[in-house]
């Protein structure tokens, strides 16, 4: 039976460098084929993470941000409508009225389209992926996932995929491995399908299971060209929906509601009731996602320096992961908070 590792089962080991400041690195990516960000951030299409509001901020910083596809395809045409400074992204289907979606989504100025699946190694999606190809006018990339495994990354960049979505049962409000036992540790799924999909030179994003900016830097060590945030941008000002209080002034605390795609709540808002799996809860409110991205890309920058890596393609081909036992997991924390 063969080992499958994740983010807690690894460290970067540190090697000789001589960059001599970590603001020189450069951090530019392609997310898709055809399209660059000058960070490799992506926030997640999910309705409490991005509409247009968070797809503008991630604009400018460099990044991109997907719109969830939650709502009504006008609605959703006009939240893409309204981004500028940038690839616009929008999220869809693969069933219904997903042809229609895209078509005005495209038209509305929609540069990546965003098969967002649980499962994107079906036959469904290959049937998709045939039809926008065919059938929607316009020029766009096709971005999707999510999928864990090489036979999954290969049979989509032969379906003609332009970008690949990685992650398979790792968000935090994600409870798939528990309701099904199916899924793959993410250190193993990135470079496995990362192995594969630079045959076919698609770009990878790994999505899912990062709770820290250390987490960033080995997905981006195990080779993917960019990572999806979900958790960690919930909470900001950007994200949607309302700021609510908690206790009592002046002790009140400030959060925001975050959501699984897959949970209950987001389900009954769409009228179904099948096939739970995920979460919903509150988080703190945390205040403009500027702060947050700016604090992941200084610890991507230093990562980088540790390993002698100017950019993000001598980033992968020196970041060298190494397996640690628990109690290196232990150690690896603050010990005295």
């Amino acid at each position: 039976m063969k080992e499958y590792l994740t983010y807690d089962d690894v460290q970067i080991l540190p090697k000789y460098s001589e960059v001599t400041h970590r603001k020189d690195c450069s951090i530019s990516t392609h997310v898709t084929k055809n399209w660059e960000l000058r960070i490799p951030i992506v926030s997640s299409p999910m309705d409490t993470v991005t509409e247009c509001a968070m797809a503008q901020e991630m604009n400018e910083l460099g990044g991109l941000g997907i719109i969830h596809r939650f709502m009504g395809i006008h609605e959703q045409a006009d939240h893409i409508g309204r981004v500028t400074l940038g690839p616009s992204s929008a999220a869809i289907g693969v069933t219904g009225d997903f042809i229609e979606r895209a078509q005005e989504l495209v038209q509305s100025g929609c540069k990546i389209l965003c098969m967002d699946v649980a499962h994107g190694h079906h036959k469904l999606v290959k049937e998709a992926i045939r039809r926008l190809k065919n059938e929607v006018m316009g020029k766009f990339d096709l971005l999707v996932g999510n999928i864990s495994t090489k036979e999954s990354a290969r049979d989509l960049c032969e379906w003609g995929t332009d970008g690949l979505r990685i992650g398979i049962g790792g968000g935090s409000l994600c409870s798939t491995r528990i309701q099904t036992g199916v899924g793959v540790p993410m250190v193993s799924s990135i470079r496995d399908c990362v192995s594969i999909a630079d045959d076919y030179d698609v770009p990878c994003i790994a999505d899912g299971g990062i709770r820290n900016t250390g987490d960033v830097c080995k997905g981006l060590g195990a080779g993917a060209d960019a990572v999806m945030l979900g958790s960690l941008l919930s909470g900001t000002k950007e994200s949607p929906g309302s700021i609510t209080k908690q206790g009592q002034w002046p002790n009140e605390r400030l959060q925001k509601k975050y959501r699984g795609s897959a949970s209950v709540e987001s389900k009954m808002d769409r009228g179904e009731r099948n096939n739970v799996e995920g979460y919903s809860t509150t988080v703190p409110y945390k205040g403009k996602v500027k702060r947050i991205i700016s604090d992941v890309i200084d610890g991507l920058k230093s990562s980088m320096s540790y390993v002698g890596a100017n950019n993000l393609e001598e980033f992968h081909s020196k970041c060298e992961l190494i397996k640690v036992t628990n109690a290196g997991v232990v150690e690896a924390k603050p010990h005295l908070l």
